[in-house]
């Protein structure tokens, strides 16, 4: 009987960890964990930053490194116990306790906790060494702000929406490299060898001139003059293709998750009667798809009104 107890109260206590770190907005612990992680990740940024400074670095080296050893103590706690009690998003009987676990250690917000803390147990485990492109990743942690606004959510969908249209302008951008790459290496390799020695240098060239506007090369000969104003243009027409069809998708995607929110009041007003499971979902989702309270009271009311018109 006592290890039934125990065992129960030790998954209360997993369910209760699992609701407070995925964030549940009628929860108050939830909240200030949520804002306690987002500040801490802020202030790592603006630390990572002003260390860079070297007389900053010099006066504060030893206060950054003591936040660096709060923030990573705080960071690796919230890793261990995410691993932990993610076996509660899987509960039924055929499920195993580690298929929320790995599904979490293998997502991208899993990823990015294990990755902006493992460079610090790194330079433990190899004192000495030089550790700064490692020490970098701690610039990482800025991502796990995405965790408590859908905003990259919404933008990684609306790309996957639109994965046929990015596709193609990808596959032009790729042919009008080559084309241009070639025909610059033609035009201006005799007469400056030293910077289109190649197609393939050539092709540096165009990416820089795509990117930044001018490749950093001044052409010498009237077709190439022609050939890197083309090249601009082009620039000019892709950038507005791709700005084109992200701002399209994501224009969409809001919509849909508008369309998803509206979907459930319809069914949690069809009876009449809103449980407090009900409201704490709504809440939820609001919450997770980042909708103004605005939003939401435009979306009831305008239910509540079909709802009550005559037919």
């Amino acid at each position: 009987m006592s290890n039934v107890l125990e065992l129960s109260a030790y998954r209360r206590v997993k369910h209760r960890v699992f609701s407070v770190l995925e964030g549940d907005v009628s929860d108050p612990a939830s909240r200030f964990c949520e804002i306690f992680i987002a500040l801490l990740v802020i202030l790592n940024v603006l630390a990572i930053i002003l260390e860079s400074v070297p007389d900053i670095h010099e006066a504060f080296g030893e206060y950054f490194h003591y936040f660096d050893l709060f923030s990573v103590g705080v960071f690796s706690i919230e890793y261990v116990l995410r691993v932990w009690s993610y076996s509660e998003k899987y509960t039924d009987a055929d499920d195993s306790p580690w298929k929320g676990r790995k599904e979490y250690v293998f997502s991208f917000f899993g990823l990015v906790d294990f990755f902006s803390t493992v460079p610090f147990y790194l330079q433990l485990l190899m004192p000495g060494t030089d550790l700064r492109v490692l020490r970098m990743f701690r610039l990482l942690r800025i991502f796990k702000l995405s965790r408590y606004n859908s905003a990259m959510d919404d933008m990684f969908e609306a790309i996957k929406a639109e994965k046929d249209s990015f596709s193609s302008a990808l596959f032009l951008l790729f042919i009008s490299g080559l084309l241009f790459s070639s025909l610059i290496y033609i035009i201006e390799g005799h007469d400056q060898p030293e910077i289109f020695p190649s197609i393939p240098a050539a092709m540096h060239w165009f990416i820089l001139t795509i990117i930044s506007g001018w490749g950093n090369v001044d052409p010498v000969t009237f077709p190439g003059v022609i050939l890197v104003i083309i090249t601009q243009i082009l620039a000019i027409a892709l950038a507005a293709i791709l700005t084109g069809v992200v701002s399209t998708a994501y224009t969409t995607q809001v919509a849909r998750r508008e369309a998803l929110y509206e979907m459930e009041i319809r069914e949690v007003l069809a009876d009449g009667i809103v449980t407090e499971e009900e409201e704490i979902k709504l809440k939820n989702m609001q919450a997770k798809y980042g909708m103004s309270d605005e939003q939401v009271e435009a979306i009831a009311a305008q239910v509540r009104a079909e709802k009550n018109m005559p037919h």
